[in-house]
């Protein structure tokens, strides 16, 4: 460990690194009774840490091994951190990147001076790529995080750490994938103060630093999810697994959709976008503090680790996060199949906001829907709103953590109706206020029955629904008038050809 501390000491980082602030999250600790900071890695000139290692690694090389030029494997900010050190020392780079690595670090890499390839569908064949192009062109390798001198760069992070917190530190989180950030910290913060813990945050479907350390050695994992694709490491490093076994206190686990909350929150206090990665250690601080395990004295600090990510993946972030969070309940719901029974429904939730509401007809005397209600107590709440519909008569099925249903069946619910006749469909808008969605069904006459319902809220200034009536032909002009007296914006896609296609019963 003095080696390390040594090395971390002496470390050329800042020729294109920067001291990263370390920032209180105000609302994160209110809610959660602690003091929580984060360290900002993700406002690095290539936005990650992973800079800092690279540099100190390829600052060191001897004349003929910049001669020869460099090579590495990465799935996209250690590549980055790569292509900019070389490019400002005037080294080549090749970088080789899975085909899986989003586009915006393919191009940050190019932008950077670095010669991409791209290869396998994960790192660890990015990475035999790597060493097989290496070896016959004779490129020195440059290693993610598996070689002391990446590892005593990525240290600087807990050197900084140190001086810009002197005040009591209760726990350090730390991002972990093939090891490298959370062996340089240990390291640092363990010789320095050794009364911190220093806790490794894995994704539940890529803990292979918690597998090496269960097996007493570095194991490859069968498979790895690739959601938080900066830590997607099916095998740690020999050196990286000898010091985090070593000096990490403990090692958490996170699902997606708690990372997917831990990126809202870091919105939601610094109005900042973290990749999935980035985002990972404060999954875990919050994980801890959930499961009572987090110190109670002294700031718990989670490093923000970067902050590449593709906007598209913004949308799955959104759709999970308040699951995460344990802030939106999925239920499925049978209620009988008869007008009056979705206001009937409504009133049961309450003044609580209802996030989606889809409905399809179906023959028979009750009908499904399936219901997403915002929580603001978390699994307590959600309880008692079971144990409500159910106190009602009301049969209910918990699909909050059901995948299937997260991510297909909710957006599929719906169909051909067989037997129904006289179908209207329209498209109406109305203000997203809490109540909105009642009066809108308080505003629809029982006279006509309700064949489809389709409501999602998407965090927008109005609501949006797609509603199915059955209007008999003769009361057709009683209906328009009635829903022209409701005062919402309306539109009739009966005649849309996405509905007659997939939804209309021909």
């Amino acid at each position: 460990m003095t080696d390390y501390v040594r090395k971390i000491l002496t470390s050329s980082v800042y020729e294109v690194a920067v001291q990263t602030p370390l920032e209180k999250m105000d609302l994160l600790s209110a809610r959660l009774d602690h003091d929580i900071l984060v360290k900002r890695e993700d406002l690095q000139p290539v936005f990650s840490f992973k800079i800092r290692g690279a540099h100190n690694r390829i600052v060191h090389l001897s004349a003929e091994e910049r001669a020869r030029g460099v090579i590495c494997a990465s799935a996209g900010n250690h590549a980055q951190g790569v292509a900019l050190s070389a490019t400002r020392l005037g080294i080549r780079a090749i970088v080789v990147m899975p085909t899986t690595t989003p586009v915006i670090k393919v191009n940050a890499v190019k932008r950077l001076g670095g010669e991409v390839v791209l290869f396998g569908d994960g790192f660890d064949a990015a990475r035999a790529h790597a060493a097989g192009l290496a070896e016959k062109h004779g490129h020195v390798f440059v290693h993610p995080f598996d070689d002391p001198d990446v590892i005593a760069g990525q240290g600087t992070v807990g050197l900084e750490i140190m001086r810009q917190h002197p005040e009591p530190i209760g726990a350090i989180y730390v991002p972990v994938g093939g090891g490298g950030l959370a062996a340089g910290i240990a390291s640092f913060v363990k010789f320095l103060r050794p009364e911190i813990r220093v806790i490794g945050v894995e994704p539940d479907e890529a803990a292979s630093m918690k597998a090496a350390i269960a097996a007493g050695k570095p194991v490859p994992l069968d498979r790895v999810g690739l959601f938080a694709d900066g830590v997607a490491v099916r095998q740690v490093g020999d050196e990286t697994f000898r010091l985090c076994r070593d000096l990490l206190d403990d090692i958490v686990t996170v699902s997606a959709d708690e990372i997917c909350a831990a990126i809202k929150d870091i919105f939601d206090d610094h109005r900042a976008i973290t990749e999935p990665a980035g985002a990972l250690a404060l999954a875990g601080l919050r994980r801890d503090i959930e499961n009572g395990n987090a110190p109670k004295d002294g700031a718990l600090i989670a490093i923000n680790s970067g902050a590449n990510v593709n906007f598209d993946r913004l949308r799955y972030v959104a759709e999970r996060a308040e699951i995460g969070e344990r802030a939106e309940a999925l239920l499925a719901v049978t209620i009988p199949e008869r007008p009056g029974s979705y206001r009937a429904f409504i009133r049961l939730i309450g003044s609580r906001a209802i996030t989606e509401f889809n409905y399809r007809y179906r023959a028979g005397d009750s009908a499904r829907i399936f219901v997403g209600v915002k929580l603001t107590r978390g699994d307590i709440e959600k309880r008692e709103i079971i144990d409500l519909l159910e106190g009602n008569d009301l049969a209910v099925t918990d699909l909050t953590d059901n995948e299937v249903a997260k991510l297909h069946v909710r957006h599929m619910v719906g169909g051909r109706a067989a037997g129904l006749t006289d179908e209207q469909v329209f498209r109406f808008q109305f203000p997203e206020r809490p109540g909105a969605l009642l009066k809108f069904l308080e505003g629809l006459n029982d006279a006509w029955n309700i064949t489809l319902f389709h409501y999602r809220n998407h965090g927008s200034d109005y609501g949006r629904v797609l509603v199915g009536v059955q209007v008999p032909a003769e009361t057709r002009a009683d209906f328009f008038a009635h829903i022209d007296a409701i005062g919402f914006p309306y539109w009739d896609e009966t005649q849309n050809p996405a509905y007659r296609q997939f939804l209309h019963m021909d």
